[in-house]
């Protein structure tokens, strides 16, 4: 089995060797910008790694895997015009570089490109991973609306942001690892733990990361620390603090939360809700719950009937994911 640093290696490659127009440059430069921005490409590693563990050919999954990466871009385009974000991995985002309406427009020709590429694998399978990607998508647009009106909405529920993760990122981890399985023709039930064991790695990473945006060293986190107290970002800490506090917490911690702040007051304010959550003991139940959904991902991993020789390549990868340092 290829390791995770070659398979990045062939996905990158096979990424510059993606044939797009010419004309309109308005509309397929942006695409070319948004693909070469880089990233872990973890996805399409994934969805390749799972053809291997199910002895597939990974030719045969390869423009599957190209066509994972594409969607993902696709959404992280459109989410950071939703967002009005002006970087993207320290760069110009596509839409502060371009405009809006390129944006939009060239975000919907790679999810073109994207079904183009899905359409791609053996016929033997592609029902199956049409299905599996189709059902996919739509969820990750449920996901984003979530998002997006959790932000307006002041009760939310933990139950219902783990369901709201679960469709903007942990499904799309998921369906990569399936659709790999798929095309190497593994078992229905083999597919679904696999399916399983990557929604349930997506979740457990989610929840790691709300953890590492208040707790990380700054310099190895590689963002600001405490961005998401300082935008009152709904995450797993904040959500199980404001459903476990007594009235008088719960009353200081909506007082940081409503009050308008300054730049000078960033601090204050980070600290002031740091403070709140280790009184509460916030952290130790995100990672306990974080813990409790590893345990799960590898509990669906090793009911698949084949041997941990086989697995190694991918529960190092797994666990590479959640070694973060706080």
């Amino acid at each position: 089995m290829k390791t995770p640093a070659q398979l990045q290696e062939l996905i990158s490659k096979r990424l510059n060797e993606l044939n797009f127009q010419t004309n309109p440059a308005t509309l397929y430069e942006p695409i070319r910008y948004m693909l070469s921005l880089g990233g872990k490409r973890m996805r399409p590693v994934l969805l390749l790694m799972s053809t291997e563990l199910f002895d597939g050919d990974i030719n045969d999954a390869l423009s599957a895997a190209i066509g994972i990466e594409v969607f993902h871009n696709f959404t992280l385009l459109h989410d950071d015009i939703m967002d009005n974000a002006p970087l993207r991995r320290s760069q110009p985002t596509v839409h502060s570089k371009w405009n809006s309406n390129i944006a939009i427009l060239s975000g919907d020709a790679m999810f073109v490109k994207s079904c183009q590429l899905m359409m791609s694998v053996p016929n033997a399978a592609l029902r199956d991973v049409l299905d599996t990607f189709n059902e996919t998508a739509l969820e990750v647009c449920e996901g984003q609306q979530y998002d997006m009106d959790f932000e307006k909405k002041e009760s939310v529920s933990i139950d219902q942001y783990l369901n709201m993760i679960r469709l903007k990122t942990a499904v799309l981890l998921g369906c990569s690892l399936k659709v790999g399985a798929l095309i190497a023709k593994a078992s229905k039930e083999d597919a679904q733990h696999i399916y399983d064991f990557g929604v349930n790695l997506g979740l457990a990473f989610q929840i790691q990361d709300d953890v590492l945006d208040v707790y990380a060293n700054a310099e190895k986190f590689g963002k600001q620390v405490g961005g998401d107290i300082l935008s009152n970002k709904k995450t797993y800490l904040l959500l199980t603090a404001l459903q476990f506090s007594n009235v008088i917490i719960k009353e200081d911690l909506l007082k940081w939360i409503n009050l308008p702040i300054m730049p000078d007051q960033y601090s204050a304010k980070v600290e002031a809700v740091t403070k709140i959550y280790n009184l509460l003991g916030v952290r130790e139940q995100a990672e306990k719950k974080m813990n409790e959904l590893y345990k799960d991902a590898f509990d669906h991993l090793n009911a698949i009937p084949i041997s941990s020789d086989k697995k190694m390549q991918l529960q190092k990868l797994a666990e590479s994911l959640l070694d973060r340092e706080v």
